[in-house]
């Protein structure tokens, strides 16, 4: 039997630390399960061997620790959604993959254009800056879906200061297009290209946005060391 003093040494040890025994348990619970998740979220780039669909294995390692900071940041509302562009690849082939992170289901695997001065083929140069017609790599919340110039369009929100954090300044959004349909990349070699906007086929875009609506996590990719220094995501 524990004894008053005791009972009286552990009461002033909770009360005075505002932290119970519960508390810590579920505490210690949260923090297993988040493991978990992660590790399960590991698997997932072998199970749906996304390198034999041409994503990077760094792009993916990249994308999962940011969308993890994200989720457990509660920084995103749809945490079961992640995209990521792959500009390590060239623009005549598929580097848009959608993943449904809990179902461990490849959603979308699909053309995505990158802005018209960030390159040809291939997307190599980078910018946060208005009228810079340059992508922007880093993470993105998607914002609401509207309807524009490009018809429905999706709002990208950019998380990382001074890499992408001008996106709704730029009006850098999701839109479908013509000229980012695979008839064109196998016509000229190459997709057409936009005004810094990751655009996506047009034949598409509706059900693509429709899924990755209102908080979920989306990465643009590019192999940049200066990029891995300064973000705080990865």
């Amino acid at each position: 039997m524990i004894s008053k003093k005791m009972q009286l040494v552990l009461f002033c040890l909770v009360t005075t630390t505002g932290f119970s025994f519960k508390e810590k348990s579920m505490a210690i619970t949260n923090k297993h399960t988040s493991v978990s998740h992660l590790n399960a979220f590991k698997t997932i780039y072998d199970n749906l061997d996304l390198a034999s669909l041409g994503l990077s294995k760094k792009a993916y390692e990249w994308a999962l620790a940011g969308y993890e900071r994200l989720r457990s940041g509660g920084q995103i509302m749809q945490d079961h959604i992640l995209s990521v562009v792959d500009f390590s690849l060239p623009s005549n082939q598929k580097r848009l993959f959608v993943i449904d992170m809990l179902k461990g289901e490849l959603l979308f695997h699909t053309y995505v254009s990158h802005g018209k001065n960030s390159g040809k083929l291939m997307a190599k140069k980078f910018s946060n800056k208005a009228s810079s017609f340059q992508s922007s790599i880093g993470f993105y919340t998607t914002g609401e879906p509207y309807h524009g110039k490009h018809g429905l369009s999706l709002r990208l929100i950019g998380k990382e200061k001074g890499i992408n954090d001008k996106a709704l300044q730029r009006g850098i959004v999701i839109h479908g297009a013509d000229y980012a349909e695979e008839k064109i990349a196998t016509k000229q070699g190459y997709l057409g290209r936009s005004l810094g906007c990751p655009a996506v086929p047009q034949s598409i875009h509706r059900e693509l946005i429709t899924t990755i609506q209102n908080g979920s996590c989306f990465f643009i990719y590019a192999p940049m060391l200066g990029y891995f220094k300064q973000s705080k995501f990865i």
